[in-house]
């Protein structure tokens, strides 16, 4: 299903670390084999974000061939000191990604902003300028390159493999002014997931689909308005009196 505001774009970038945060508790650092659905959408948002609208990642298409790299890394100790720690990094990372934006209805006080014509195609010219912020792969050390693409073109090295399983993954996290559920409005809950690459292409389930959800703590949403001084940027296209 292709949506009218879609965009597709490459990120590439010479080392990515994608990971649970769970396992990055003990101070050593190992990337999942493929990135994860949180980490494109702060990619995405690093692009061009609104609190009016929730990016959703579709598929990714994994374009080089999944390669690691141990690095050691002098850490600093939260109570002082420095340490030696190992970090497993991806290396030569390059990836399709498709996605689309859908109105965030938790966000009824943002109503007025809901242009979608508007949205997209700034979201198309930040994509071509390379992005507002700066893009990480995973961690800040980890830069990153995004540029348009047609998805789907040009040779993958996956291409012809038919199916790979990658077992139990971190999917992402919902945070409560994103919330899919009454179970999950005032709260930060993680997702986990199973997935599968067919062809070098991985589809993503949305939040609400993953099978494994954990409530991680409570969680309320920040408001936006006039009286929050937070509300100008809906005044700059003149959408709200």
């Amino acid at each position: 299903m292709r949506f009218p505001n879609l965009v597709e774009f490459e990120v590439s970038g010479d080392y990515g670390l994608f990971s649970d945060p769970v396992m990055r508790v003990g101070g050593e650092k190992c990337t999942y084999q493929i990135p994860t659905y949180e980490a494109l959408k702060g990619i995405l948002s690093s692009v061009y974000w609104k609190p009016t609208f929730t990016w959703i990642i579709d598929k990714v298409r994994v374009m080089n061939r999944i390669e690691t790299e141990v690095k050691g890394i002098r850490t600093i100790k939260y109570k002082g000191g420095k340490d030696r720690s190992y970090y497993t990094y991806l290396k030569d990372c390059r990836y399709q990604v498709q996605a689309h934006f859908e109105w965030n209805l938790n966000r009824p006080e943002l109503a007025q902003d809901r242009n979608e014509e508007k949205h997209h195609n700034i979201a198309k010219r930040m994509i071509k300028a390379g992005g507002r912020r700066d893009i990480f792969l995973g961690t800040r050390e980890c830069q990153g390159y995004v540029e348009p693409c047609r998805f789907g073109e040009g040779a993958g090295a996956y291409d012809d493999l038919p199916e790979l399983s990658f077992g139990l993954m971190y999917h992402g996290l919902t945070y409560a002014d994103e919330a899919y559920s009454p179970e999950t409005e005032s709260a930060m809950t993680a997702n986990f997931w199973r997935p599968v690459m067919q062809n070098g292409v991985i589809l993503f389930l949305r939040p609400d689909q993953c099978p494994l959800h954990k409530k991680l703590r409570g969680m309320q949403s920040k408001a936006f308005g006039e009286q929050e001084n937070n509300f100008s940027g809906l005044k700059e296209f003149g959408e709200v009196e």
